[in-house]
């Protein structure tokens, strides 16, 4: 198993926003969060990315416990994230972007090849590799995110709403890329509203609901129950 929340909790202050969480993600697999705002997606990838400390429970990668690492030891340990506003280097290029994105990389000659596949991978970042990056659309700036975070080469790879605000076509590109993600390998836990796209390429679900998982199974198992049809399928 490569990651594994066992009995997580979170709290801002007094108030408990994470309750009991339990989630594992394998090797090479899709595992996708689902729920509305204000459910406690956000904070589940925060908490594992070592941006927001946990009060009860552990997080494990690679069967080490990392519930106290910062977000450098982190994306050290292997776990590559895209976090919900992006958080880009606005000022540098497109191509300077990628580049942050494999700086714990030593392999010269393999960063080069990284960034050669990324631009087969995402042709309209190659069209824009001198543009800055705070100059792009949105959905340009959301692929150099996912773009950037694979050129870390990671084991895994962490989105917190990746459509968000997105176009319906290029929502259905990211979940595209996040399919590529699995073929090569890389494992991707995806926080997520949009339950069509999350279906679409999930190995597993998770449904959130006030800071607690409410249900869970193979996207196969969940996909026709109630709650799924009727709440976030729109049946």
């Amino acid at each position: 198993m490569l990651l594994k929340l066992n009995n997580v909790n979170a709290r801002y202050g007094r108030v408990e926003v994470l309750r009991s969480i339990s989630l594992a993600v394998n090797e090479g697999e899709v595992v996708a969060i689902l729920g509305p705002n204000g459910a406690g997606k956000s904070t589940i990838v925060r908490s594992i990315l070592g941006l927001k400390p946990i009060s009860g429970g552990e997080i494990t990668f690679n069967d080490k416990r990392i519930d106290h690492f910062n977000a450098q030891k982190v994306f050290a340990a292997g776990i590559a994230s895209c976090p919900e506003q992006r958080r880009l280097f606005f000022r540098m290029s497109v191509y300077e972007n990628l580049q942050m994105g494999a700086n714990y990389r030593k392999d010269k000659a393999g960063i080069t090849a990284s960034i050669k596949e990324v631009f087969q991978l995402f042709p309209r970042l190659d069209e824009r590799k001198n543009q800055q990056a705070g100059t792009l659309s949105g959905g340009e700036q959301q692929m150099l995110a996912m773009a950037r975070a694979m050129m870390a080469k990671p084991k895994l790879m962490v989105l917190d709403e990746p459509s968000l605000g997105l176009a319906p076509l290029m929502i259905a590109n990211i979940f595209d890329i996040i399919s590529h993600a699995k073929k090569q390998g890389i494992a991707v836990l995806v926080a997520e509203q949009n339950a069509r796209q999350a279906f679409r390429v999930a190995d597993r679900v998770y449904i959130l609901e006030l800071g607690k998982f409410v249900l869970s199974g193979t996207a196969q198992e969940l996909i026709n129950t109630e709650l799924v049809k009727n709440i976030y399928m729109g049946a």
